[in-house]
């Protein structure tokens, strides 16, 4: 699908353009650039999800939107300091919305492949990690303040996203393709709100590294776009549509780290 490819290449060349001027500061500017690009890719998802509808794609399609939402308050927290408890509330509370989106879509679709212990022994899990990331803070020096109780509800469905992914993925051979990029989505997703962590409740931890590795694993939010054509791939058109759409967002995330160095 020739619109899937243009919007992905507008997108590699507005993110390079968007965290470069992150790197100068934080600004509305930077913030209109981040938000066009998100639309880009959410764009791409719709494209995919016209192709060939499924009922997954519907959620992750609404986990998108409430991930722009949430940068776009986690961004205004630095542009109106005075107000950064509300932003940061509000981001919160938009990318928590956005997992559970993941997280139904996903279930909805393939809680068949597994048994109803396989995803309680997930949750438990899912909850021990968020928890125990909190928890750990002072040994990584973040202090969390206000904000621990919304981070403890928000870290297991972070990290549930992406055990689910694989739990789902596994039972069905991850001959899926949609379900294994969820996972590796959630992974990343997982790894940049880590990095996010030092720099929101840690001191000295904005340097230009920290803002590249998060924007590096930040892609994550938009990978699972191009894939909402695979978890139901039934027309050869839908098929080279999707992998047009996917060689182009693998293209978009691996050309982050060098151009934005």
């Amino acid at each position: 699908m020739i619109i899937c490819s243009v919007l992905c290449l507008i997108g590699v060349i507005s993110l390079i353009f968007y965290v470069r001027e992150k790197l100068r500061a934080c600004s509305v500017k930077a913030l209109i650039i981040k938000a066009f690009v998100s639309v880009l890719f959410i764009a791409v998802g719709f494209c995919a999800l016209w192709a060939n509808v499924s009922r997954a794609g519907f959620f992750v399609l609404g986990g998108l939107v409430c991930g722009i939402l949430g940068d776009i308050w986690l961004d205004l927290k630095y542009i109106y300091p005075d107000d950064d408890t509300p932003f940061t509330f509000s981001g919160f509370v938009s990318f928590a919305v956005g997992h559970v989106l993941f997280i139904s879509g996903m279930l909805l679709d393939f809680k068949a492949f597994v048994t109803p212990s396989a995803l309680w022994i997930t949750a438990g899990l899912s909850l021990a990690l968020g928890f125990a990331t909190v928890l750990s803070g002072p040994l990584m020096k973040l202090n969390y303040g206000k904000f621990k109780g919304i981070s403890m509800l928000y870290g297991p469905l972070l990290f549930g996203t992406a055990l689910i992914a694989f739990v789902l993925g596994r039972a069905a051979g991850f001959e899926n393709t949609g379900l294994t990029m969820m996972c590796v989505g959630g992974l990343l997703f997982a790894l940049s709100d880590l990095v996010l962590s030092g720099t929101y409740f840690g001191v000295g931890r904005d340097r230009p590294v920290d803002i590249i590795a998060n924007y590096a694993f930040t892609t994550a939010p938009s990978l699972p776009s191009p894939w909402l054509f695979s978890f139901s791939e039934k027309t050869q058109k839908a098929r080279a549509a999707s992998s047009a759409a996917r060689a182009f967002a693998v293209f978009t995330f691996s050309l982050q780290i060098p151009l934005l160095l």
